[in-house]
């Protein structure tokens, strides 16, 4: 059975294979290749340090590893936005991809929501055994 994580892991690294092949349809030419390395870094840095937040060691470490996967899909809808001002593909194209980090952002945002609401209900209650335990 597929987990959530299992999921994610796949959809972050058929987002790294969508923008690597998008990179190779830009023209050649300097704006195109900018931008083009740009996407590159972002686009597939996503499915990396998602893996990377998988092996996290803590709660504060997969809270910091899902940070970086925020920023890099936010950089990657960022270059996918010039590429779309610059009219060097059409929207029709980019449409489906942007789309899926949109959607992948989302998902990201929320899990670090939940970690942080979790890290946050922890401590709590660590907090609240410590004042038992001390009144004992």
């Amino acid at each position: 059975m597929a987990t959530a994580t299992d999921d994610m892991k796949q959809r972050t690294r058929a987002f790294a294979l969508r923008t690597l092949r998008l990179s190779q349809a830009l023209p050649k030419g300097r704006i195109g290749e900018v931008l083009a390395r740009q996407l590159l870094r972002s686009g597939t840095s996503v499915g990396a340090n998602y893996r990377a937040a998988c092996r996290a060691r803590s709660h504060a470490d997969f809270i910091a590893k899902m940070g970086i996967v925020e920023e890099e899909l936010d950089e990657s809808l960022y270059w996918m936005d010039l590429i779309l001002q610059e009219s060097l593909v059409t929207q029709q194209r980019l449409g489906p991809l942007m789309k899926e980090a949109d959607e992948l952002l989302s998902m990201t945002v929320a899990s670090v929501k939940t970690a942080r609401s979790n890290r946050r209900g922890e401590a709590t209650r660590k907090s609240a055994l410590r004042t038992r335990q001390s009144a004992i």
